[in-house]
C-alpha cells in the first residue's frame, strides 16, 4: 500500500481528478443551478451563488459563452 502512495501515476490521477472537478464538474453544476433558478432565487441563495461564482471563476469563464440567463420571452414575434 505504501508503494501506491509513492507512485507518480497515482499522484497524476489525483491531480487530474481535482483539476477536472474544479474546472469542469462544479462549474457546470453551478451553471445548471443558476440557469434554472436565476429569476426566482432568494437573496441568501443569490449571495451563496455569488460566493461560489467567485470561488470557481476560472472554470466558469471556460463555459461563459454558453450560458444565457436572459428571460424567456413570448414565443410569438409580433
Amino acid at each position: 500500500m505504501e508503494s501506491f502512495f509513492n507512485n507518480s501515476y497515482a499522484t497524476l490521477i489525483v491531480y487530474v481528478g481535482i483539476i477536472s472537478t474544479y474546472l469542469l464538474i462544479i462549474p457546470l453544476l453551478l451553471f445548471y443551478w443558476m440557469n434554472n433558478r436565476w429569476n426566482i432565487m432568494s437573496k441568501f441563495e443569490r449571495l451563496g451563488i455569488y460566493g461560489l461564482v467567485f470561488l470557481f471563476f476560472p472554470g466558469l469563464i471556460l463555459f461563459s459563452p454558453f450560458l444565457n440567463l436572459r428571460l424567456k420571452g413570448s414565443s410569438g414575434k409580433g
